[in-house]
């Protein structure tokens, strides 16, 4: 390079004209700066050589314009790839997300399922320390040769007639507090009318369920019954529609003075009367103790099933035990979350656009008056989900139970109606728990047949392997539950029925930064009393899910 640099400047050094000066110029350009020939030859014409440097500046630029267009083509076609697949992996990633917002922080996600490590078996698994279950006893049972108090037909104040309506748990509540309140009046309780409900759709009698048989002679020194309308009114009729003879708008949790003053003078009068609506219609607190206690007694020892429903309900219970051929304990699952439920709750659970606009649209035609115009509920229901009063979903129950302890070989006995969301809203508790039966697949389709003409009947099976299960679990309130456990706990305190804290458990999965070590401990402490040990009574307490202190006395 330096020999180059060093001939160039001789050359032009030695050039005296300015013609070839130029010449030497162009020739000297040509040779080492081919941009400084393009401006040299600006002001030529073509025969001086012009025309062959404006073709190379031309392709020159030709050569740059090429480039330009070809940066422009793939970018455009690298834009357009990122769209294809961003459009195509969107429903993927919805669905990564929407299951991530369904499944818990605590656990971990493989696939379309859930799994969560396994956690030693706890001791007291299947029952409550024995220690903590004997010191109270039943003692609300009819007295062995006892003298009845009750008056004669014709000197009692005058005939009730109650009609229960509701599901079956509710129709049961209504009866109970029937014979209360013919008892706080001395009057006749004419057998309690099962009215058909909108919802269940079910024509069923109360000799259809119950015993009737055993249930009046069971209260023969309570109460007098009787299985229809006495004689003595010729038109049964008129007295359904007769206003004299029918009481409404009696106050929810009355008192039993409220009876006294406001309805058994027009008993006397009339004769007769008809109590409706009669649901929660007697409190608890404001009663006196014989009267809790016959209610007790009322509940669990006058008000059977019929022969039939318990030889059944036997029968499935010893199938449940002996499904894989040796005597296992099983756990009874109480799963609240039918259309039904989760409409009238109206909660907020993840799902779908159309998932929601299908709700939305079946809450605004069952409760046209809640619902209003919607613009609240979306709000409401993400608040009520943040203070525990929405129903547990299926795999927010099988998380728990997980943290309990409970193997994944546990029997379970699922006592619910068709789940809301059907089997993808029941994959991750069937997968952490595959063993879920319910009745359908533990008793033929004749033997239930004849059930099923009475839709009370199934849920009275359901009832009875709930309260002999060796572990029942509730996911969401209700009269279903609070009977069971009430039964359970009046039958010793030592079957575990297990009421998870919904307030704790959904701030729980809605931490993220909560490891599984510290959820296993702390469902463990939560839930240390929550397991139907005897429990002190309260005021306004419930009398249905907590028996201990009318129908239970210290040992």
């Amino acid at each position: 390079m330096a020999g180059l640099r060093h001939t160039s400047s001789i050359g032009v050094a030695a050039t005296s004209s300015p013609q070839k000066r130029d010449s030497a110029d162009v020739t000297i350009a040509d040779a080492s700066h081919p941009f400084v020939s393009e401006r040299k030859s600006y002001g030529q014409d073509e025969s001086r050589g012009g025309g062959r440097v404006r073709g190379r500046c031309y392709r020159k630029y030709q050569d740059l314009y090429s480039q330009s267009s070809f940066r422009k083509a793939f970018l455009l076609s690298l834009f357009t790839f990122v769209l294809v697949v961003v459009y195509s992996f969107v429903p993927l990633l919805w669905d990564l997300w929407y299951y991530r917002m369904k499944s818990p922080y605590l656990c971990m996600k493989d696939g379309f399922f859930i799994r969560c490590p396994n956690v030693k078996e706890a001791p007291q698994l299947w029952e409550n320390p024995h220690s903590a279950t004997t010191s109270w006893r039943q003692c609300s049972e009819s007295p062995k040769n006892g003298v009845s108090e009750v008056p004669s037909e014709n000197l009692t104040t005058g005939y009730i007639l109650i009609y229960a309506e509701g599901g079956l748990n509710q129709q049961r509540i209504t009866i109970i507090n029937a014979v209360a309140v013919a008892k706080i009046m001395n009057a006749t309780l004419i057998l309690p009318v099962l009215k058909q409900d909108q919802i269940w759709k079910d024509q069923t009698k109360f000799e259809d369920i119950f015993d009737v048989d055993h249930f009046i002679d069971y209260l023969e020194y309570d109460v007098r019954i009787v299985r229809d309308i006495p004689d003595i009114f010729p038109d049964k009729a008129e007295i359904l529609t007769d206003l004299r003879r029918v009481v409404k708008y009696i106050p929810k949790y009355a008192a039993a003075q409220f009876y006294i003053d406001n309805v058994l003078p027009r008993i006397k009068e009339e004769k007769i009367l008809v109590l409706k609506p009669f649901v929660d219609r007697l409190g608890y607190d404001n009663v006196p103790l014989e009267i809790n206690r016959l209610r007790c007694r009322v509940n669990y020892h006058a008000l059977k099933f019929l022969p039939k429903i318990e030889a059944m309900a036997n029968q499935i219970v010893s199938r449940m035990r002996n499904l894989t051929g040796t005597s296992k304990p099983y756990m009874a699952l109480h799963l609240r979350f039918e259309k039904g439920m989760v409409g009238l709750s109206f909660c907020d659970f993840v799902g779908s656009r159309k998932e929601k606009a299908i709700m939305e649209a079946y809450r605004k035609n069952e409760w046209p008056q809640r619902y209003m115009n919607g613009s609240h509920l979306w709000h409401l229901a993400l608040q009520k989900r943040k203070k525990g009063r929405c129903p547990l979903e299926p795999g927010e129950i099988g998380i728990i139970l997980r943290a309990m302890g409970y193997p994944e070989e546990t029997q379970i006995y699922v006592a619910s109606g068709h789940v809301y969301g059907g089997r993808n809203r029941m994959a991750t508790l069937k997968n952490f728990f595959p063993n879920l039966i319910a009745k359908e697949e533990l008793a033929s389709k004749e033997e239930l047949d004849d059930f099923g003409k009475h839709v009370t009947s199934l849920a009275a099976l359901d009832y009875l392997v709930c309260v002999k299960s060796d572990v029942f679990v509730m996911t969401h309130g209700g009269n279903f539950a609070k009977l069971v456990i009430g039964a359970r706990r009046y039958m010793g305190h030592q079957l575990k029925s297990i009421k998870p804290d919904k307030n704790l458990m959904s701030k729980f999965f809605g931490d993220q930064y909560m490891d599984w070590a510290t959820f296993v401990k702390q469902v463990a402490t939560i839930h240390q009393t929550r397991t139907g040990l005897p429990e002190q009574t309260f005021p306004n307490y419930d009398i249905w899910e907590n028996p201990l202190t009318p129908c239970m006395c210290p040992t």
